[in-house]
This record gives C-alpha cells, sequence and structure tokens, in this order.
C-alpha cells in the first residue's frame, strides 16, 4: 500500500511509495508504474497524458462520444462520435452515428455518418492494421421481419429487435467509405417456439447459434443484446464481441468473404459467419443454469496480444451488474484451442474453461465498493501489470502483480459541460469514462511528436505525487533535489558526497551528466526527466519537472 513520506526528502530503503491528498488527477503513483501514456475520451474531447496527469495532447470534436477512441500507429486519432442531428431513431446507451479522424494536430482528414432510421453506429469502432476499420451498429428488424426469424410475438415489447451489425469499412476520400466486409448475427439465430419460421431447430445441438428467445431475464426490449464492444485479433483474423444483456462473449471469424459471412460454412474455420467461441453463460445455449453463469455485463474483451505476459488469453471487465451482491472484477480466461483460432467444445456442454486464470476483484470490506454497472476496460500491460478503468467514477488505476495500485488517476473533467474540477474538490459526479488506454512511450505513434507536458487537466493542481517519487537504495542519505518544478538550474544536497549526476529523460536517453551538485536544464525541452544521483556506490533516483 502506499505509505506517508515521513518527511520530505528523508527517505530510507524501506520507503517505496509516495503519499498525495489529491482528490483528482494523480493521486497516488510508485516506481512501479509503467511509464506511458493514457489515452480517454470525455465530453467532446479526447485527452492524451502521461502518469503525473500532465496533458500531452487533446483532440477536439463538435460531438460527444460514440463511444471509443484509439490511437493509430502514425500518430492520427480515430474517434467514434454521438450524432444528435434526429437521423435516428435507435436511441439507447453508447449511440454514436458518426466515425471522425484526426491527425496529430487535431485536424479532421476524414468523418463518415452511420445513421438513418434503421440503423445506427454505436459503442466501438476499431482500426484494422490494413487501414480500414470495423463499426459496430444496431438496425431494425421490424415485428414482422422478427416474427419471421422466430421470435415469440410476446418478447416484441417494442414492437422490433434490433440486430447487431459489424461493418469493414474503406476510408474513401474525405468523409465516404467502401463497405468492403459485413457480418450480422440475425443470419445466425435458432429457435425452437415456431416449426413454421425461419430458423427452427435444436437450441441446445447448435450452441454456434443464437437463440433469439433467450432474454437472460430481459423484458424483451428492442436492444435485446446490447453489444458493447467489438476487439480484433491480427494473428487468428478474429473479432472478439461482448454482448452486454446476453452476459457473453462470442468469437467470430473474419477471414470470410461477406457472403460467407452469412453462410454457417466458408473461411478460415468453415464455419461461416457462426460463432467460434462464446463464453460466460451457458444457459444462454442450454448448457447450463444461472448459477453456471460468470459473466455479468462485461465490457471489451480482448485477446493479450503475442509478447505480452499472459499472451493470447483473454482480459475483460467483468462489471457485476445484476449479481447479488453486485461487485466488479478483472478476468483473464485461456480459451481452449487446439491450434491458433480452433476451439476445442464438446457437445452437450459448456464451452470452456471452467475457471479463469487470474481474476482481481476488492472484496476486502465492502464487496460494492469495487463496483460500476457500465462502461469500464482492462488492458495487460508490457511490464506485467494490469490497467484497469472503473468507467463509472472516471478512475483508472493500475495493479502490479501483487495487485498493489502503483497508480491511480481519478479524470478531473465533467462529461456533461467538458469543465475542469479544482484539485482538491470532490470529482464531479458526471465523469464517467467509457475506456482507458496506455500507450508506451516506444509506440510508433509517438516518433516524431512533440511529448513535452502541459498543465495537469484539473485546476490549481498539485504534482506532489510525482515531485516526491523517488527510490533510495541506502540508508541514512538525506537528499534534496530543488526547486521542483524548475525553469532552469536544478540543486542537489546530500549527506553523502556525490560522485555523478546523470539526467535521462522520459525516453530513457541520457540528455545530462555532471559532477557538480548543480544541474542547468535550461536547454532541455518542458517535461519530466529522472535524475540517477551516484553517491558511494549506491544511486539514489529522483524525478524532476522542467517547465
Amino acid at each position: 500500500m502506499i505509505r506517508k513520506l515521513l518527511a520530505l526528502y528523508f527517505l530510507t530503503l524501506s520507503i517505496n511509495f509516495c503519499f498525495s491528498q489529491n482528490t483528482v488527477g494523480t493521486i497516488s503513483i510508485t516506481e512501479d508504474a509503467f511509464e506511458a501514456l493514457t489515452l480517454f475520451n470525455i465530453n467532446t474531447k479526447a485527452y492524451l497524458i502521461n502518469n503525473c496527469g500532465e496533458l500531452v495532447n487533446e483532440w477536439t470534436s463538435n460531438y460527444l462520444p460514440g463511444s471509443s477512441v484509439y490511437l493509430l500507429p502514425n500518430g492520427n486519432l480515430l474517434r467514434a462520435g454521438r450524432l444528435e442531428d434526429g437521423s435516428s431513431d435507435i436511441a439507447f446507451g453508447g449511440q454514436g452515428g458518426i466515425v471522425e479522424l484526426f491527425d496529430w494536430d487535431g485536424n479532421i482528414v476524414w468523418s463518415y455518418i452511420y445513421s438513418s432510421s434503421t440503423f445506427r453506429q454505436h459503442h466501438d469502432i476499431y482500426p484494422l492494421p490494413n487501414g480500414n476499420i470495423l463499426l459496430l451498429a444496431a438496425t431494425v428488424m421490424t415485428e414482422a421481419e422478427a416474427i419471421q426469424a422466430g421470435r415469440d410475438p410476446s418478447f416484441l415489447i417494442d414492437n422490433e429487435l434490433y440486430n447487431e451489425q459489424i461493418l469493414e469499412l474503406e476510408p474513401v476520400g474525405t468523409n465516404q467509405a467502401n463497405i468492403v466486409w459485413e457480418w450480422n448475427i440475425n443470419d445466425h439465430l435458432i429457435q425452437d417456439f415456431d416449426a413454421t419460421k425461419d430458423n427452427f431447430g435444436v437450441v441446445e445441438d447448435n450452441p454456434q447459434r443464437l437463440d433469439i428467445n433467450f432474454l437472460n431475464g430481459g423484458t424483451g426490449g428492442n436492444n435485446w443484446l446490447h453489444v458493447n464492444s467489438i476487439q480484433y485479433n491480427e494473428e487468428r483474423d478474429q473479432i472478439v464481441i461482448s454482448a452486454r444483456r446476453i452476459s457473453e462473449i462470442w468469437i467470430i471469424d473474419h477471414s470470410t468473404s461477406t457472403a460467407e459471412s452469412a453462410s454457417t460454412t466458408g473461411g478460415t474455420y468453415n464455419k461461416g459467419g457462426d460463432l467460434l467461441y462464446r463464453w460466460g453463460n451457458p444457459e444462454a445455449y442450454r448448457q447450463g443454469s444461472p448459477s453456471d453463469r460468470t459473466l455479468f455485463g462485461q465490457h471489451t474483451p480482448r485477446f493479450i496480444k503475442s509478447g505480452l505476459p499472459n499472451e493470447n488469453k483473454i482480459i475483460l471487465f467483468n462489471n457485476g451488474f445484476q449479481r447479488s451482491p453486485e461487485f466488479s472484477q478483472v478476468d483473464i480466461i485461456t480459451p481452449p484451442e487446439s491450434s491458433l483460432g480452433v476451439y476445442d467444445y464438446t457437445p452437450n456442454s459448456s464451452y470452456g474453461p471452467l475457471n479463469t486464470d487470474y481474476t482481481y476483484s476488492d472484496l476486502s470490506e465492502d464487496p460494492s465498493a469495487f463496483f460500476t454497472a457500465i462502461v469500464s476496460s482492462a488492458q495487460q500491460l508490457p511490464n506485467g501489470n494490469i490497467l484497469i478503468c472503473e468507467g463509472r467514477d472516471g478512475y483508472f488505476f493500475e495493479l502490479d502483480s501483487n495487485n498493489e495500485k502503483v497508480w491511480e488517476y481519478i479524470n478531473p473533467i465533467n462529461n456533461n459541460n467538458g469543465n475542469s474540477t479544482q484539485q482538491g474538490m470532490p470529482a464531479p459526479g458526471t465523469n464517467l469514462t467509457f475506456r482507458a488506454t496506455k500507450y508506451p512511450l516506444n509506440f510508433s505513434g509517438f516518433d516524431g511528436r512533440d511529448l513535452s507536458p502541459n498543465l495537469p487537466l484539473e485546476l490549481n493542481p498539485d504534482l506532489t505525487p510525482c515531485n516526491n517519487l523517488s527510490i533510495v537504495d541506502f540508508n541514512e542519505s538525506v537528499v534534496g533535489v530543488y526547486p521542483n518544478p524548475t525553469n532552469t538550474i536544478i540543486n542537489i544536497s546530500s549527506t553523502q558526497n556525490i560522485d555523478k549526476i546523470e539526467v535521462y529523460n522520459t525516453l530513457g536517453q541520457k540528455v545530462v551528466e555532471s559532477r557538480f551538485s548543480t544541474i542547468d536544464l535550461s536547454l532541455q525541452n518542458r517535461g519530466i526527466y529522472f535524475l540517477k544521483i551516484h553517491s558511494v556506490g549506491k544511486i539514489i533516483s529522483r524525478k524532476v519537472i522542467k517547465n
């Protein structure tokens, strides 16, 4: 846990953490936090901050979130926006309608509207390696179409049903796109309600299809699925989907043609657009009971990329919605694969695994202390840490391998009006954040970019957590570093003889070396620097800020 510093600049071997009374922005940080830039989306802006909460870049749209945002390898920003022009009758949480592409400097280079009375983009988009974009949308099935598909008419309280659709867009010009691939869940339904209608069959024998009459305790409204995430895995050429109201994650094949995606055969795995894998609620395909359910309104399932800890596993935020008691957790699972992208399944059973490989939850006192019914995300970081966005409260925190919090940040921006909160005041009650994503400093999109930090987003910021961050490797050493922040000169005082001082930037490059106790940073860019103070065979590390 984070410990209070006993006195300013008095550190010993047993003190490895810092303490702060900050209420917004960076409220705690340790040396074990992954050094990266964090992207999140709120009101009409996307923000990129460093670990101290200082603003590195921002992008401004005319639209509220719709809801996801991504940095691209070339430094561009892809963002979904909420179109509120009355063009669509489809309205629910996560509604969007427009996709925008910005360059690093905030200029719009491409935008595309996907919104009408019968279809609308919502929640998620995803940038593909080939430059195309996956888009998640809801389309309207009329009452007649839903009944013909086998829906029980008593489950049509809105007299319509939403089909979930995924499109692959090839951007054209500044505001057009070619639709080069399409998938629809209504091509992959099963029902045993009415033998005279489409999709009739034995539900329990067809887990690769979705039971159109499974409501998971819902009311039968048009938004019966509420897919809230699509993520892509390049190695498998597969898409991972989160169906919130079914409490399942699905995997589908992307190697198909559009025609194959609507069928039950075709593509690499010869199952067309049927579900290759599903997990979280075996009752949905009649291979379990409510007690077998493991997911509860989850968000952002994604494969962990090769080369990272827990590679090829799936990490997700399990919201815990409608579970008793309600509490959230982060899960990591290993889908059983006989080969890459081919999932093991035994007929008349549920999809594995039975247990998670990793679960984080905070049940030490009140289970609901860590609970957000909606939004949120989890991300595996390269150093083994896990970044969690508890979206309801705009609270981002990073866990080390011992599930200790090594970085905490509270979004200070009000989602309703875009205003910032003053440090020392409670966080805004409307700082809900859909996701937070860390990008390592060697991310290609940062190449050649000015990453010099500006002031934090909160008003009257207090950078004490970062200023006091240090690790001291020997006892009885008193070190002073002042002034910090500085415009030019840094002075170092110590009870031990100083052999040399090295200064490194955030890219790990040494920019200054001196054998004197005064360091001149006047020629360096604004930003964060790390001091390595060599003394009697030991090293003291300190962080300083150049204004």
